[in-house]
C-alpha cells in the first residue's frame, strides 16, 4: 500500500534495489582491484616513508587512469551486447506471436 491507501505499483523492469547493490559490489571490486594492482606495480618496497615519491604518484595516476579507461571500454562493449541480445529477444517474441496468432 502506498501513502494514500491505494495499491503500490511495482515497476515492470528490474528491481532498482538489486541493481544498486550489484553496481555497488562491482565498484567495490573494481576499487579493490585497482588499489592492490596499482600499489603492487607502483609503490616501492625499499623505502619506509609515509608518503609516495613523485614517480610513484605519477605511476599510480597512470595505472588508475588505465583501469578506468579499460572499465569504460568494457562497459560500452557489454552495453552493445545487451542491446543486441534484447533486440534479438524482441524479434523472437514477435516471430512467436506471428506464428501463434494464425
Amino acid at each position: 500500500m502506498n501513502f494514500f491507501g491505494g495499491k503500490e505499483e511495482r515497476p515492470a523492469g528490474p528491481d532498482p534495489l538489486f541493481a544498486a547493490q550489484t553496481e555497488m559490489e562491482m565498484y567495490t571490486h573494481l576499487f579493490n582491484k585497482i588499489a592492490s594492482s596499482c600499489f603492487e606495480k607502483c609503490a616501492s618496497r625499499k623505502h619506509k616513508e609515509n608518503d609516495l615519491a613523485l614517480g610513484e604518484m605519477s605511476c599510480a595516476d597512470r595505472c588508475v587512469a588505465k583501469y578506468i579507461e579499460a572499465q569504460e571500454k568494457v562497459g560500452v562493449v557489454l552495453q552493445k551486447a545487451n542491446e543486441a541480445q534484447a533486440a534479438q529477444q524482441q524479434q523472437l517474441m514477435e516471430m512467436q506471436n506471428a506464428l501463434g496468432g494464425r
